[in-house]
């Protein structure tokens, strides 16, 4: 087996039943993580969660099954989402929390995240020792052997009781769509802003293990936003399949991102002393981030700090600077007073508390937030070349720069989880942007197609 990186920026992903989302690689990552459990503390236990996808209860079984072989108790959670078990292996005394999901991709992929003891996702350095065992085990000729699973009550009640403590005022009058995105959300999201006092209209809650992220929730906001129109709701929330990230549309159709929820979320936080840095008032986002918000939240007094993409890369900075909130432009955003990852119903929940509070509409709040056009083309790829090795993309690269001058910028990347090379351009003008956009994403084709 030619060996590679099992571990990307949000844990392993890839197509299920095939390596590494196939039984024995699912087994033994179970056996590789329940070793260094047991070694860590006597009698270790793991929560283990998973989405609507149809291959997360055979995966589930399997992982379960190396991490009993290595002597470590599973207590399984079934249908919830990735925060919900960020915040289980934080908060109830587990040795680690194990979450099976590709997030936002089709069903057809699955993926599994690992969280340890704190809540937060595993270092890097530790997933490598990890990494290194799978590949030990299945050179051995590794066999797999899955457990059955019966879901404990309980621990999902137990997240949606805290979501429901965080929020300082009641939802009574607010008229609210939900997509849920046939995903992890599907029931808990509804039911949870209901008991908040909501008037809710739910979507994406009909999951048959193959619908999950198609064509609705977070990357697929077009249907939430004809439904908020139609029903003239106050806002719109979309979740993605594992629901650790929110997308936002405002009563007037405006669909309001991560960016902006940074924004809004950033502004009041300072203004009630509560955003914190070492440095001062902070706020961690990603290089995807619009330079509008860097330049609107430094009129304010507000550094803005970039780091990769990856909301674990974020949280990792938020650590590392002080700092409250972060996020990322898709939707995660981190609020660190309350939770270790991205969160879609707490970044929900935060919302609502902010707009209530400021008497205002999400539309109007948004809407002091100035962006620069940017465009994002994502290119399929069939192999991840290094940049450097593309005389013709490199050159459409810096022609890009040239023309943008100091007020635009090129980003262009591979995506952690997908076949996928993305291209960012950003600058003042929307012709302009778009071109340059278009005239790179050609050269990758041409190159790698």
């Amino acid at each position: 087996m030619t060996a590679r990186r099992l571990f990307g920026t949000d844990g392993i992903r890839g197509v299920a039943g095939q390596f590494p989302m196939d039984r024995v690689t699912a087994c033994a990552l179970g056996v590789a993580l329940g070793e260094r459990l047991a070694a860590a503390r006597p009698a270790p236990e793991v929560v283990l969660g998973i989405d609507t996808r149809e291959s997360g209860p055979w995966l589930a079984a399997e992982v379960a099954g190396g991490l009993v072989r290595a002597g470590v108790r599973v207590r399984f959670a079934g249908i919830l989402t990735t925060p919900g078990i960020a915040f289980l292996a934080g908060r109830g005394n587990f040795a680690a929390g194990v979450m099976i999901s590709a997030s936002h991709n089709p069903y057809q992929d699955n993926g599994i995240k690992v969280f340890g003891p704190s809540g937060y996702k595993l270092p890097d350095e530790e997933e490598a020792l990890i990494e290194r065992r799978i590949y030990a085990l299945l050179d051995e000729g590794f066999e797999p052997t899955p457990v059955e699973l019966r879901v404990e009550a309980g621990l999902a009640e137990s997240y949606a009781d805290y979501l429901a403590s965080t929020l300082p005022c009641s939802l009574e009058g607010s008229r609210i769509v939900l997509d849920c995105a046939h995903g992890a959300a599907w029931s808990l999201a509804p039911s949870l802003f209901e008991r908040l006092g909501a008037r809710v209209s739910a979507i994406g809650c009909a999951p048959d293990g193959r619908n999950i992220n198609r064509g609705c929730g977070a990357l697929h906001v077009e249907t939430l936003r004809a439904r908020v129109l139609a029903d003239g709701a106050d806002l719109g929330v979309a979740f993605d399949g594992d629901a650790d990230r929110a997308m936002f549309v405002a009563a007037d159709g405006r669909v309001v991102d991560g960016d902006a929820v940074l924004w809004i979320a950033g502004v009041w936080l300072h203004e009630r002393g509560r955003l914190k840095g070492f440095a001062g008032p902070t706020v961690v986002a990603t290089v995807m981030s619009n330079l509008g918000l860097e330049k609107a939240f430094a009129q304010r007094g507000i550094r803005l700090v970039r780091t990769a993409v990856g909301d674990k890369y974020v949280l990792e900075e938020m650590l590392r600077c002080g700092a409250v909130l972060g996020g990322e432009q898709s939707g995660h955003v981190i609020f660190l007073e309350y939770a270790t990852t991205g969160d879609g119903l707490l970044t929900a929940l935060r919302v609502l508390e902010i707009l209530r509070d400021r008497g205002r509409s999400l539309h109007e709040l948004a809407a002091e937030l100035p962006l620069y056009p940017q465009a994002l083309v994502n290119v399929p790829v069939r192999r991840q070349r290094p940049l450097d090795e593309l005389p013709s993309v490199m050159q459409a690269i810096r022609d890009a720069e040239r023309t943008l001058g100091a007020e635009g910028r090129v980003f262009v990347r591979y995506s952690g989880t997908e076949p996928l090379l993305r291209v960012l351009v950003e600058g003042a003008a929307a012709d302009v942007v778009q071109a340059q956009a278009t005239r790179i994403a050609q050269a990758v084709k041409a190159e790698l197609g």
